[in-house]
């Protein structure tokens, strides 16, 4: 899944290029991930830009818990030791984590829930003056967000702009999730045999509710149950 991530984000670096690489900052979740990535594209003349990781190494005098403190979530607690941790260090910085100020694209590759909580700092102190791109960020699988702010700003502001993947396998079985900026949102089922055909189209990501719906409602050509029921059948002879 690292290497996916990775390449996935190379490509994008590729694709940023004319901006300059030195204006270009990829992001990894941790220092052995952004290690591997500048060992890969060293000597990579399309691959030039500022590899990064959000590492949160502390002294041994910032792992001390301070006593009586009052119990607070996981998000909270985070938020909280970032602005303690770097609120004095100069430039875009986030906690102990920054970008370069001439960032324009900072690219965050498959960052988790407490990623995001330096994500969002970053993207409030950058403004529009610096594009933001989450690859394979994983948002719609988030079930706890730092704060309604937090939420809206990565599943509301935040534009979609690819996603391939599988639909609800529990109401929609076989069948992906599919789309492409502008285009509308896509549930295909994938037949045994053939490309994905689409079941129904959306102008927003549709709920696990809608799937079930869309694929309750899809009708299975005879040909292909005859076509399916015989590669059932063949199976069956070298079980």
């Amino acid at each position: 899944l690292q290497k996916s991530d990775r390449e996935l984000a190379r490509l994008f670096v590729d694709m940023f290029q004319p901006v300059g690489g030195d204006r270009i900052a990829v992001v990894f979740n941790d220092v052995d991930q952004s290690d591997m990535a500048k060992k890969k594209w060293k000597d990579d003349p399309t691959a030039k830009s500022v590899v990064l990781s959000m590492d949160r190494r502390k002294s041994k005098l910032n792992k001390k818990k301070a006593t009586g403190a009052k119990k607070r979530g996981f998000a909270a607690k985070l938020a909280q030791e970032m602005e303690e941790d770097g609120s004095s260090a100069g430039g875009l910085s986030s906690g102990p984590f920054r970008i370069p100020e001439n960032t324009e694209v900072a690219l965050f590759v498959a960052p988790g829930p407490k990623e995001l909580i330096m994500v969002e700092k970053i993207c409030e102190q950058v403004g529009m003056g610096t594009l933001v791109v989450l690859l394979n960020a994983r948002t719609s699988l988030v079930e706890t967000w730092g704060s309604p702010e937090q939420k809206d700003l990565f599943t509301k502001e935040f534009e979609s702009v690819f996603h391939l993947g599988a639909a609800p396998q529990d109401v929609a079985p076989n069948c992906l999730l599919f789309q492409a900026y502008p285009g509308d949102w896509v549930v295909a089922r994938k037949p045994t045999v053939g490309a994905p055909q689409t079941i129904q189209t959306f102008d927003h990501r549709p709920t696990p509710e809608e799937c079930q719906n869309a694929f309750e409602s899809m009708e299975v050509s005879q040909v292909e149950k005859n076509m399916e029921g015989a590669l059932e059948g063949l199976a069956t002879w070298f079980s």
